[in-house]
């Protein structure tokens, strides 16, 4: 891991204080953490922007006011021009801890400041240090005068910690927030950073450990952890030199009512991709010619009823349930037979809103399936609005698993699956996957994993990863706009092979 990686733990904002009053109760001064926030910092914009001579940082009256503080004189040893702007009536006066520390330590260095006016900016780039991780409720005056002029100025910006007005632990937006260019966090990734509106504003996401000590870390819980390239190497390991498709796992993919045939097909490829040894579609008979024209490795097999599934059933290793499956009797009785099945289960898309609809939920939550809402289908399994989920998209995910059972993944930037034991954050993906389809293969990339072996659990994690991933290469070779799902195709192979 690099310097500025990210490391695999989440945390909240009061995990995180706790962090740092550990760190300080080592022995470490929480001034000298202060100075090494603004010298991280300051190495890295000079990295990112070499070229840049001017600073104009904005500075609140808490700890990230005064990590800007140490980016100020910083700035000024190495002879840029600096325009320091302080937010906030009695600027100093207000002061207190480490960054009234800060704020003597900038005296001695001799840099000039002013108190903050709505003037134009004469910097080349904006340090954002205004407010941090202890804000709650909408942003309150004078602030959001400031984060305004900010966001208009058409300059980049790096937020320390975190852009003012995100709330590190939902990544909502309490009123406005500063748009970051770069954002360095310290001591501990906050999770809101990466999730809801976070990677909006965060823009590029870095992080220094201020040299925090590893038995400080392992003195304190983790909300949850990040999932990275490395887990695709530890839990696909390389196969055997005698595999076989037998040894492979076999997906069943169960959708595809009229006209919509299409979602079966895709979710079978994913499988197919990411090395599910058999796949089978069970679709409309109307569509069987199309799945072995787009797919031909696949078995397609015509359903009229729930009756005619049940054959295919004890031959498959996973059930994919849901792609195109549609609302009506058809989607109905193949979804009522699938569940009375003892095999592992990726409910998505339709299948979730007929269980919603018949509350059979409440009656098999004990079962063990993957639920793979996006936020408005949870919302609906919920009973909520969509609004009120994305408010707290990590509460969200608990409450679907504590309800629901089984795994629950909620899909969005940042998509969050959750055990019943640890939550997962995927950091992976970008704007071009809104579009048809990429849930589909989503679930057929989980049912592809699952039928190797995986749990539901590392399945869910991995799938989400591997999801965003190839849609995050695929953007980088043709960009974002204009991504279909079955672009990812190709691009799955690779990753799941470490390539």
């Amino acid at each position: 891991m690099s310097h500025f990686d990210l490391p695999a733990s989440l945390y909240t904002a009061e995990q995180t204080r706790a962090l740092d009053r550990m760190a300080i109760a080592s022995g470490v001064s929480g001034f000298k953490l202060m100075q090494r926030a603004g010298h991280a910092a300051f190495d890295r914009l000079r990295q990112r922007w070499p070229e840049v001579r001017r600073l104009t940082l904005l500075c609140g009256g808490g700890n990230n006011g005064g990590d800007a503080l140490v980016v100020a004189g910083l700035a000024q040893r190495q002879g840029m021009s600096v325009q320091l702007l302080c937010v906030g009536d009695d600027y100093a006066e207000r002061l207190s801890g480490e960054a009234l520390e800060a704020w003597r330590w900038l005296q001695q260095e001799s840099v000039p400041y002013q108190a903050y006016r709505q003037q134009p900016f004469t910097g080349e780039l904006i340090v954002d240090g205004l407010l941090g991780t202890g804000i709650s409720g909408a942003v309150r005056d004078p602030y959001p005068t400031a984060i305004q002029q900010i966001n208009r100025a058409g300059l980049p910006v790096i937020a320390l910690d975190i852009p003012s007005g995100l709330c590190s632990d939902t990544g909502a937006v309490q009123g406005l927030a500063v748009r970051a260019d770069m954002t360095l966090t310290f001591i501990g990734v906050k999770r809101g950073l990466l999730t809801h509106q976070g990677p909006e504003y965060t823009g590029e996401l870095l992080f220094d450990d201020l040299r925090v000590a590893d038995e400080v870390y392992e003195a304190v819980d983790v909300s949850g952890f990040i999932t990275g390239a490395d887990d695709v190497s530890h839990l696909l390991p390389a196969r055997s030199k005698t595999a076989h498709k037998g040894r492979c796992g076999h997906v069943l993919v169960i959708g595809g009512d009229l006209g919509m045939g299409g979602a079966a097909i895709m979710a079978a490829q994913a499988a197919g991709r990411c090395g599910a040894g058999l796949v089978t579609v069970a679709t409309h008979i109307e569509h069987v010619a199309a799945v072995l024209s787009r797919y031909p490795e696949a078995m397609a097999v015509g359903v009229r009823s729930g009756a005619e599934l049940e054959p295919l059933l004890e031959r498959a290793s996973v059930l994919v349930v849901g792609p195109g499956l549609g609302r009506h009797a058809w989607g109905e009785q193949l979804l009522r037979i699938a569940l009375q099945s003892d095999k592992p289960l990726v409910l998505d898309a339709d299948a979730l809103n007929l269980l919603q609809q018949s509350g059979e939920f409440e009656q098999r939550n004990a079962k063990q399936w993957l639920i793979t809402p996006h936020p408005g289908e949870a919302a609906r399994l919920l009973d909520c609005t969509v609004a009120e989920l994305q408010a707290d998209r990590f509460a969200a995910v608990v409450a679907l698993q504590a309800i629901f059972g089984g795994v629950a993944l909620l899909k969005g930037p940042g998509s969050l699956s959750f055990d019943g034991d640890a939550l997962h954050l995927n950091p992976t993906g970008n704007p071009g996957m809104a579009s048809g389809g990429m849930g589909d293969v989503l679930s057929g990339v989980i049912g592809g994993l699952i039928a190797q072996g995986l749990s539901m659990a590392d399945a869910a994690r991995l799938g989400a990863w591997l999801h965003g991933a190839a849609a995050d290469r695929s953007a980088a070779q043709y960009g974002a706009r204009g991504m279909q799902a079955t672009d990812l195709l190709a691009q799955l192979r690779l990753l799941v092979n470490g390539l």
